[in-house]
Formats: structure tokens, sequence, C-alpha cells
């Protein structure tokens, strides 16, 4: 019984993987690359102990360009995945820092393979990973490898930092308006342009939220065709590559490629973003045009002016009768009205009006017979969405759709009235539909 126990421990098969890595991806498309020299080496070793049962499995166990200091290799988990499996017996590697160059990663592997009962062997390094002087082996080996690796992720870092010093272009995505050519930045005219004028246009307005949507309104988009938010603008805006500049670990220091931006407009700029969020957005509010300009008129027929007065950091808009103005104070019987009240009450009218049927249903076919192009579905999708969409439309954007809806507002002691243009829903309904049927286009493509 003995023997036979013998005859069949040494006719037992051991499946033997080969597992081949290489960090980087120059040379593999050579016909005979790194990969293949290592499993040339592993199978000439396997077949060198056919005595002992050793049998090489078909599957290959291969990652190309794939660095030792991370599991996340697809080869090497279709590998752990077969053990798993109990599909393999040895795992037959050419050098240790091909399975792993982390120690703590490597003694992850070596629980598997302990738990599924398999063997592990180097081909230059030879140890059995199942006796306690295999182990100490192993370690010791491990630890030089993890070490070569962290010194050698110190000689890049020191390289990067030495580069950024001298103001070379250490690759990555360069900064809008710069377009990388054999490894150095060089401005892009046209996109440069772009950059200058957002400068400047944020110079004029001080809000990055406005200027935003200007961008998009000019159609400028990034080299991958994406729109531009308010994150961009600031990030823009604080980019020191513009001043010519190369920065490394929040250090700048002169660069090597040409600036796009003068150290006047750059201290302009930062002398606005110095101030406080809340300060530039009144001041961006004051600015902004008042909603009923040019439309509200008094009980008198008098028109109103829009003004304002500040109390410390906080604005207060009013519109004023142009009767009280030149006469004073009590010369009409309605003077002076809350901006935010009166321009309020206005607009949930006019959303009212965006919601009721017969509107939509009307203006739809009035579209639809003065723009041919364009359904009667469409018109309505468009109509439908000016009530959801108001509150983020910005002011400017508010007081010109005002105007294009409203011909007047009279206000008097018994409230307001509206009178509203007869083709203005029309022509603003036309635009929304043509803008949405543009921006579908543009997503398909």
């Amino acid at each position: 019984m003995t023997k036979l126990q013998e005859q069949s421990k040494t006719a037992r098969k051991l499946r033997c993987a080969v597992y081949t890595r290489k960090s980087s991806e120059e040379g593999l498309e050579q016909e005979f690359n790194s990969l293949h020299a290592q499993r040339e080496a592993c199978e000439a070793f396997i077949a060198s102990q056919r005595s002992e049962g050793w049998v090489l499995v078909r599957d290959q166990y291969d990652d190309g360009g794939i660095s030792g200091g991370t599991l996340e290799r697809p080869g090497l988990k279709r590998l752990m995945a077969d053990i798993e499996d109990g599909l393999v017996d040895v795992v037959v590697v050419y050098k240790i820092d091909r399975l792993s160059r982390s120690l703590a990663d490597f003694a992850k592997l070596v629980e598997v393979f302990d738990r599924n009962g398999v063997t592990f062997v180097s081909v230059t390094q030879s140890f059995n990973t199942t006796t306690s002087m295999g182990r100490l082996t192993l370690n010791i080996l491990l630890s030089f490898a993890q070490f070569e690796r962290e010194v050698t992720a110190e000689r890049i870092r020191d390289k990067v930092a030495a580069s950024r010093k001298k103001g070379m272009w250490m690759g990555g995505m360069p900064p809008y308006g710069y377009r990388a050519e054999n490894r150095k930045l060089v401005i892009d005219e046209e996109r440069a342009g772009h950059v200058r004028w957002i400068f400047a246009r944020f110079i004029e307005i001080g809000s990055g939220t406005v200027l935003a949507r200007e961008i998009g309104a000019r159609g400028i988009r990034s080299v991958r065709g994406n729109s531009f938010d308010k994150k961009f603008v600031y990030r823009t805006l604080n980019n020191r590559a513009y001043l010519g500049e190369a920065v490394h670990k929040g250090d700048s220091y002169p660069g090597e490629h040409e600036a796009i931006i003068d150290r006047e407009t750059w201290d302009k700029v930062h002398t606005i973003l110095s101030e406080s969020p809340r300060k530039r957005a009144a001041r961006t509010r004051a600015g902004t045009p008042a909603l009923l300009k040019g439309l509200l008129f008094g009980p008198d027929g008098a028109a109103f002016s829009p003004s304002h007065t500040r109390s410390g950091d906080k604005l207060y808009r009013y519109y004023v009768s142009q009767t009280v103005l030149q006469h004073g104070a009590g010369s009409c019987p309605v003077g002076r009205v809350p901006a935010g009240e009166i321009e309020a009450a206005v607009i949930e009218q006019l959303r009212a009006v965006f919601r009721q049927p017969e509107i939509v249903t009307g203006t739809g076919r009035a579209l639809r017979t003065a723009v041919s192009s364009l359904s009667e579905d469409e018109a309505r999708k468009a109509l439908q969405q000016l009530d959801p969409l108001w509150d983020e439309l910005f002011p400017a954007e508010q007081a010109r759709i005002v105007g294009l809806l409203v011909e007047r507002v009279d206000v008097g002691l018994g409230g307001l009235s509206l009178r509203l243009r007869r083709d203005g829903l029309v022509g603003l309904v036309a635009e929304l539909a043509r803008h949405d049927a543009s921006k579908s286009k543009d997503q398909a493509a």
C-alpha cells in the first residue's frame, strides 16, 4: 500500500502557471520583447522539472506596462482567480519583483497561495515558500525590491522638482491657451486670445458666474469640446502659467514658455479676487440692468426710473416716478416702489402666462405658421421650459426676456397691470426652440 502511494505521489502532475510583467510599455510592440524573454526562461525551468511532474498550463498571465506597486493588474487578477478555482499548483516567475514590489502586497498574495496549497518559484532566486528559511529569504528579497522602488520614486520626484525650478514643462495636460511641442509649452494663438479676453472681461464685471455664462454664449469650448463653468474661470484666473511661470508645490519659478498675460493685468484681476465674493456679487447686481427699466409707468402716465441706495454692505433698489423727481415728494400718489417687490409681481404674472394651456397651444400654432422649420410640439416644449428655467437665468438675461415680452407695466394704488407684446412671445419661443435644436445636434455629434 505504501509503495502504491509513493507511485501515486510520483505520478502527480503539478500544473505550473507562468506570470510575466513589465513596468513600462516601451518595447512591447517588438516581435520579441521582455515579456517573451521572461516566459521563455520560465518555460525552460518548468521543462527541467518534468521529472518532478511539472507541466505548463496553457493560459498566459501577462501584464505589460503596469507597475509592480499595485495589485490592480488584469493578468494577475486572472491568475489569482484560477488559483482560487484550484487550477494552478505552482506559480513561476523570472524574478520575484515581477510578481510584486510591495512587501505588504506580496504578503497578501502568499496568503492566497498558502490557502490553496500553491508553491511560488522564482527562476533566478531559487527558494521554496513552504519552509521558514524560504519565507525569510523571500522577505529579505522583497524588502530590497520595495527599497529599490521607493528610491526610484524619490529620484523621479527630485528630477521633477529640479526641472520645474528650471522652468521646464514636465508633461500632463497643457493649460488652456498652450499646446505641447517637443516637451515645451507653445502659445496657441486662438485659445490664448480667449484667455486674454477672460482676464480683461473679469476686470470689467468682477463676477466668475456671469463670466462663465458669457464664455458659453461666445461658444468657447475646451480642447475636448466641453463647456466651461465657474470653476474653470477661477482656475484660469489663478493659473500662474499664464504669467510665464512654472509652479511646483506652491512655489513659482520663471518658466521656459512665453507668458500670455502681463503682470499689470494679473495684478488687477487678483486685486478684485482679494475682495470678498459677497462684495463682488453686490457690485455685479448694482451694475445689472433694471428689469423694468423703460416699462414701468405710474397712475399719472409718468415713467418710473430705477434708483438705489446703500446702507453698509446692503443694496436697496427702487423705481421712482419722474413726477416725483421733477416736482418733489407728494406730487404723485405712487411716487416710489420697491424694485424687488414690483419685479417679483411682474415675473409671477409672466410665469402664470407660461403655464396657461390656451397660451401654450396658441403660441405653438402661431409659431408653426411663422417658422415652418419648427414643429408645434417643439414650440410647446420651448414655452413650457420657460417657467422652471427662469430662476436659473442671470438678471441681464431676465431683463432681456422681459423687454421682449412686456410692452408696458402700469402701477397704481389698486395694483398693477401688464400689457404684453403681440409678437414677443412667439419670437422668444422661436429663439428657445432653435437653441434647443442646435444643442441637441451638438450633443448628437
